[in-house]
Order: C-alpha cells, then structure tokens, then sequence
C-alpha cells in the first residue's frame, strides 16, 4: 500500500512505445535503450557464456588472458617513423607485377569505380602501359597480381592503392617486433586515392617518388626516427582526432624535420617540400595509419584473443580480422557513410565505404577519438555533443584506455582501444569510422565526408570462428 501511495519512478526497457501511457499520465519515465544479447541469437548467446572471462572455466582464463596480452601489446607499443623507401625495397614479399589495395581481397571483376582507375593510375605510373584504355586491359587480363595491403604490413586511405615504384613510410614498432608501410598523402583535390588519373595526378606521383620521398628519407636519416605515438598524442590535445583531422599532426610533424630539411636538401627542393607540407594538413594522415598498423600487427596473431586487429573497406566488403583467427578475413557488404556531401552531390553519387584508413579506429583514434575533436562534427555532421557521444559509445566495445592518449573534454580519460568481439555482438553496437566519401566514378573524388558503421555480421561469423578454434560446443 506504501508503494502505491508514492510517486512511481518507472524504468520503461525496450521499446520505447510501452512508456508513451505512463508518461502521458504526467510519470517520469526513465528509457532503458536495451536489447537481447547477441540480438536475440541463441547460439550466439551461448557462445558469448562460454568466452566470458571466467578464472574458473578454462576457455573463459585463456580468454581473458590471450586479450590482457593484446592489450599490453597495443598499450606498450612505440610506433617510430625510421625512413621513407621505393615500396619494391622494403614490403615483403611485394612482387614485380602486383599492386595491392585497401580492404580484404577482391578480383578486379568485382572492384568499384575509385580502386579500377586508381588501378590504372598506379599500372600507368609504373609504365606497364602508355594509355588509360591499355592499362584497363593488362589490369583484365589476369597477369596482374592484386592483393590487400594488410597482408603484407601495409595501409593505404581510400583506393589504398600501392605498387612498387611508389615511396613508402617506414614505422617501426620495436616493443611488437613489427614494421608497416604506408604510400604518402597526395593532398586534396584530384587523386590516386579517389581513382583519378590524369596527367597531373601521374606528374605528382612522380614528384613523391624522385623529389618528397628522398628528401624525406635523407632528413630522418640526420634527424633520427620520429615518435609518432608522441605526436598522435601531443594532436589529440590540440584538436585532431587523426583521421580526418590532422591539421596539428601534420604540423608537429612539419615543425620536427623542417631543421633536417633544410641541412640535407638544396634550398629550392627544401622549400618545395615544407610548401607541400604546409599544404597538405592530410599528410599526417597516412603516418597515423603506419603508425596504427604497427601498433595493432603487434597483438594479432593471440590465440583466443577476441581482439579486433584491423578493419578495412575495398567499396565493396568491409572486412576485419581478429587476433585469434589467424589471417582470415570475415566480410559483410559494405555501406555508403551518413553524413554531408559538396554542393551538387548526394547519396546517390556516393561509393560504398572504402580504405584502410579505420585501422585508426581499430587503435582507438579517429572515430574512437572524436571528443578530442568536436570542430571534426563539420565536416561530417552532427554536433558537438555527438562527438562526445561517439567516444563514450565505444567505451562500451573496447577493454581499455590508453593513458598516453588522453582527451581534454572527456577529464583527460584514454582513448578507449582494443575492440572486443564479444562486447560488439552483446551489446550490438557496432564502431564507429568518420570517412571521407568517394563519388562511385573513377577519379570524380571526394564528394563529402561522414559517420560510417561497422556491419555486425562480421563481427558475429569472427566470434564463432573463435569458439571453433577453441572447441568450444555450439560454436557453428
């Protein structure tokens, strides 16, 4: 009878409808945003018991101790920018006719717009074939090889495209034992990346590769390897979230060699490249990529760890793979971003998600770090509070923060990093990417920039791979 008597507080969980009569009746109710494990998926379910960190279940220890290892990998890792190499010199086991793109494997009959003419922009740098129309061919005919940079310790944004004449940046990260490459941002405008190829993207490609590459390399020679985990976390403090803000970073960078620039450079090449860098607030870019692939090479490969060590887009399939399983891909297809788009252009001109570039937010930056960064919101969209909102939202996916990079609006808490499988198929949430967008035509280029979602079906094929590997009943 007391309880009746008093004021009710009512919890509505679910679906939201069911609290519309109370709170007509002028009750405060409190929406609980909650959803059945696994979606509602019996097996998965199951399978999701079994892998919790249990000390007294012998798959729950090896789990739980397989992620702290992750964990530490990641945490403790020193990525440090040693060089800048033609990419035939230092990729492994980069062939004589192979070029490699972003995201899991794909043949060229399946490959959107943006990858083909970046295709044919690289097959035509090279000097494989003197037209575009010879390059489509030769790109057709099958003696071309095409793999993903991610299985040979590279990265490439957009198209990602990377052949072997093309100069790469070296990242070492001493404490994982692992190295990766990443080709140089081009800039704006029109681009490899974005599947352009005309003479004046060919002519910068060229330059990169005779002029920026080597004046590059000669200045981390005299100046000695640069800490990227320093800069990222120096940027992260001044705005940017390293993805597609890095106007700081780029700075910081700029500020650190230009010095070693000019000592080993003539005076005319020294002006061209800090000019270019000056330019360019993307260049940092692909040294946060390098710098992030290093980072999470090194805690790939833990057997039972549900660790999520990469995860890319091809414009076709988005793709992750698992410290766990090895070198697998589990795939699902790729979506067009939500977000704003240049005068003139909307979803129906857009491509499906693509580039390696959310390796940043398989670390725990880009997207995963967007409360660092709220000016970002105007480029994507949203607003200041999304951004926050963005960053506590991953809290949820992940097994940690990383202490050295700290965010001023969030009370200087650490990027939350280390994607879990397990908590992504619980909960249902699934990360989070801020990506630019490519028109859906080769060399068109970026048509606006938004929020894109990882699909959760990868997530749930990799987790029962997980229970497989480790004999787990019920894992299909």
């Amino acid at each position: 009878m007391a309880l009746l008597g008093s004021e009710a507080g009512i919890v509505n969980v679910g679906v939201a409808e069911f609290g519309m009569a109370p709170r007509s009746h002028g009750a405060v109710v409190v929406q609980l945003d909650w959803r059945p494990p696994a979606d509602g998926d019996r097996e998965l379910g199951l399978l999701l018991a079994r892998l919790e960190d249990d000390a007294d279940d012998p798959v729950g220890a090896q789990v739980r101790a397989a992620n702290a290892l992750a964990v530490e990998r990641i945490t403790s890792a020193r990525p440090m920018l040693v060089g800048v190499r033609p990419a035939s010199e230092v990729v492994p086991a980069l062939g004589p006719r192979t070029i490699l793109h972003a995201g899991p494997p794909i043949d060229w009959a399946r490959m959107c717009g943006p990858v083909r003419g970046a295709i044919v922009g690289a097959i035509l740098f090279e000097g494989w074939a003197v037209t575009p129309h010879a390059a489509f061919a030769l790109a057709n005919s099958g003696t071309v090889r095409f793999e993903p940079c991610h299985d040979h310790g590279a990265v490439g944004p957009m198209a990602g495209i990377l052949s072997p004449s093309m100069p790469v940046v070296v990242v070492e990260n001493a404490p994982g034992g692992t190295r990766a490459f990443a080709t140089m941002n081009e800039g704006l405008g029109q681009v490899l990346r974005f599947g352009a190829y005309d003479a004046e993207v060919l002519t910068r490609l060229r330059w990169l590769a005779t002029t920026l590459g080597p004046t590059l390399d000669a200045a981390l020679q005299l100046h000695g390897p640069v800490d990227l985990r320093t800069l990222i976390a120096q940027a992260l403090q001044m705005g940017d979230e390293c993805h597609n803000r890095n106007a700081a970073a780029t700075s910081l960078f700029a500020r650190r060699l230009a010095s070693a620039i000019v000592r080993t450079a003539p005076a005319d090449v020294a002006a061209q490249a800090l000019d270019f860098l000056g330019q360019n607030d993307h260049f940092f870019l692909n040294l946060s990529m390098a710098a992030c692939k290093s980072t999470m090479d090194a805690a790939h490969g833990i057997e039972g760890s549900t660790v999520v060590t990469a995860m890319a887009r091809n414009g076709v399939d988005f793709g992750i793979r698992v410290s766990g399983t090895g070198d697998a891909w589990f795939t699902a297809p790729a979506t067009v971003p939500d977000g704003l788009y240049f005068p003139g252009y909307g979803p129906d001109d857009a491509n499906p998600d693509l580039g390696d570039s959310a390796i940043t937010e398989t670390r725990g930056i880009g997207g995963f770090a967007m409360a660092a960064a709220p000016a970002i919101v105007r480029f994507v969209g949203g607003t200041a509070e999304d951004a926050l909102g963005y960053t506590r939202e991953m809290q949820r996916i992940t097994l940690a923060h990383d202490a050295d990079f700290a965010l001023p609006p969030l009370g200087f808490v650490g990027t939350p990093t280390a994607i879990d499988l397990r908590r992504v198929v619980e909960s249902g949430t699934a990360p989070v990417i801020n990506t630019g967008i490519a028109h859906k035509e080769p060399g068109v280029g970026q048509i606006g920039a938004g929020i894109a979602r990882a699909p959760l079906a990868c997530f749930a094929d990799a987790l029962r791979e997980v229970g497989r590997r480790l004999n787990v009943g019920g894992a299909a």
